[in-house]
């Protein structure tokens, strides 16, 4: 999709007419326009309970919502400011075996004021329209409220730990790692994060790819970051002299202990080693007895690195969410575990992806699908299929939630077919 069709695709007419009825108006921000940019930015910030962002914050941040696709709803009588936003951008979502394009959904707000008008409804189903007919197979999401996506055929896909680590109990146990471990300064920590990331991120499933303003934010860069001045950065080189692996954290004191707790803002490696060389430097950090971090994937080998397991608290957390929308071009996207050949009939309230689909997949792990009236073998909606795409949620648990229909040999083939090698992972927000 070319950058100006991603940006300026227009806004769904269906979403702006339900809007014009009851008095609002639906349409893009202006990106030539620093002071629209900066209206959508600010009822963002509202939206999400954030501080009254500052001109310097709001200069740093209109690259970024420059290369965007932004939707603000008005209400005449309330100000100059959106009372509801929304964008999106197309963008890579790793899958097993491959990459898929994806209609990425961010600031979805509705301020206080204009709640249970049916804005949301309009945005989100707005969003899905918008990106059917800019022909992108799968939308995707992070949320703050989990019980909200659901009806619009969204499904949590990519789950994350959130690990706490009692430093002083665990004990180091592995090996030690060739390399080094140095500290790095805040504006290299920005671009070691973004090469990194873009060098790991087609190992796991779920990952989509970042940007600078992401980066800047991570690294403690960003001018609003209240914590900004604290966030250090170590990396790791290899034998060859090679940055393999990096960490933004935050030291805080304990009160009244003269202890600290270190705060992982992201880490982000590109080979095994580095990830238990940067572990070993967490674990054995002078002065440190707690340790968190949260957007870890679920199989993260630090239980299996320390002396005692118990010291590691892992709490699994719902993050990246999912929605097919063509189920031809998702699921033949992937490659999968296990020869399988089953019939789909797929509900889908809102039609995108509703029918009956065979899925062949053959012994090189590739599928081909195509839309059949043979009688169905598996029967699911949209969310359960869009749950289990990634790798990160099993047919077998959704069955055995009553999500999904078919016999146990069906479902034990399905489950088989769909597994990941590695838990998939998204490892930032959007």
């Amino acid at each position: 999709m070319s950058e100006s069709h991603r940006t300026v695709h227009p806004v769904d007419p269906t979403s702006q007419q339900r809007l014009q009825k009851v008095g609002l108006e639906y349409r893009l921000i202006d990106t030539t326009s620093d002071a629209d940019l900066d209206g959508f930015q600010r009822a963002d910030a509202r939206g999400f309970h954030d501080q009254e962002p500052t001109g310097e914050a709001l200069a740093q941040s209109r690259e970024t919502t420059r290369e965007r696709r932004n939707l603000g709803v008005f209400d005449a009588t309330a100000g100059r400011l959106p009372i509801a936003t929304v964008n999106s951008w197309v963008t890579s979502l790793t899958v097993p075996g491959g990459e898929l394009d994806m209609w990425a959904i961010s600031s979805v707000t509705v301020a206080s004021t204009h709640r249970r008008r049916g804005i949301a409804r309009a945005l989100l189903e707005g969003e899905l329209r918008a990106a059917s007919a800019a022909g992108v197979p799968m939308v995707g999401l992070t949320v703050s409220e989990a019980t909200i996506y659901g009806r619009y055929g969204f499904s949590s896909a990519v789950p994350v730990a959130r690990m706490t680590i009692d430093t002083a109990r665990a004990g180091w146990a592995a090996a030690p790692v060739a390399g080094r471990l140095l500290y790095t300064d805040r504006e290299e920590l920005a671009d070691q994060l973004a090469r990194l990331h873009d060098v790991s991120r087609g190992a796991r499933a779920g990952q989509i790819p970042g940007w600078r303003g992401r980066w800047l934010r991570l690294a403690g860069l960003g001018v609003d970051d209240k914590d900004g001045a604290a966030v250090r950065g170590i990396r790791y080189l290899d034998a060859d002299g090679t940055v393999q692996g990096v960490m933004a954290y935050t030291l805080s004191e304990i009160p009244g202990q003269f202890r600290f707790e270190l705060r992982i803002r992201t880490i982000v490696t590109a080979t095994d080693e580095a990830l238990r060389a940067i572990w070993q430097f967490v674990i054995s950090h002078d002065l440190v007895t707690r340790a968190t971090v949260d957007l870890r994937p679920v199989d993260d080998p630090l239980p299996w690195l320390v002396a005692d397991q118990r010291a590691v608290g892992v709490e699994v957390h719902d993050h990246g969410w999912l929605r097919i929308l063509d189920v031809v071009a998702s699921l033949t996207a992937r490659t999968y575990q296990r020869p399988l050949d089953v019939v789909l009939a797929v509900d889908d309230p809102l039609g995108f992806a509703s029918g009956r689909w065979r899925m062949r997949v053959g012994a090189d792990g590739r599928a081909q699908v195509e839309s059949t009236d043979d009688a169905a073998d598996v029967t699911l909606g949209v969310a359960e299929l869009s749950a289990i795409f990634a790798g990160g949620v099993r047919a077998s648990s959704l069955a055995a939630a009553g999500r999904v229909q078919a016999e146990s040999h069906v479902i034990d083939a399905l489950t088989a077919a769909f597994a990941a090698d590695r838990a998939p992972v998204l490892s930032i927000w959007y």
